[in-house]
């Protein structure tokens, strides 16, 4: 079995706390990455693209060790969503997902340090948006201050009331890091987080 080090290329508190719940033993990392997308580039493009520069960006600091690396977007009719930053952009966006889908797509890839290999996958969830009155949105907005969550809700937290049903394979991907591919990549590195923390 593989005793290599395990880094997380992210600074988020959400990424941070699900990998400990699998293991306490791993470093974070910031990653130096320019995030803004290339013109033409696809969501799936962009979360890919992304998640292997995070990785690799941490790896290139190392001579061995695991670096995972991750990144999110919302899609909403074809459209990348940003986070909204104001009570009134909240609530426009929340105003049109009423009663249809988002779908979250997550870049996921696993960096050896050593070897310079990846592994890449990109994991699709979907939200589907209950039909909110302006009484419910606004409420929500007051009591959750949503404004730096890329599509105006947490769902980790009270946005879950505003959901019809959630669909995709790992409920963590839609906190941002997806612990039943991440467990797989590891253990095709030799590294078994159940028997090995």
């Amino acid at each position: 079995m593989s005793t290599q080090a395990l880094y997380l290329a992210s600074t988020s508190v959400y990424r941070k706390a699900l990998l400990e719940k699998l293991t306490p033993n791993f470093s974070t990392a910031k990653p130096e990455v320019d995030e803004t997308a290339l013109q033409g580039e696809t969501p799936e493009q962009l979360v890919s693209r992304l998640a292997v520069l995070k990785a690799q960006a941490v790896a290139n600091q190392l001579t061995e060790g695991l670096v995972i690396g991750s990144d999110q977007v919302a899609v909403f009719n074809g459209q990348i969503l940003g986070k909204p930053h104001t009570s009134e952009n909240a609530y426009k966006q929340l105003k049109s997902f009423s009663g249809h889908c988002v779908t979250f797509l997550t870049g996921l890839a696993l960096v050896n340090a050593q070897t310079k290999q990846h592994q890449l996958c990109i994991e699709p969830f979907k939200v589907h948006f209950r039909e909110l009155t302006d009484a419910e949105i606004l409420a929500y907005i007051e009591r959750e201050q949503p404004l730096n969550c890329a599509g105006s809700f947490k769902s980790e937290g009270l946005g879950i009331s505003l959901f019809e049903k959630l669909e995709g394979d790992d409920p963590n991907s839609l906190i941002g890091l997806p612990l039943i591919r991440l467990l797989e990549m590891l253990r095709s590195e030799g590294r078994d987080l159940l028997t090995q923390p």
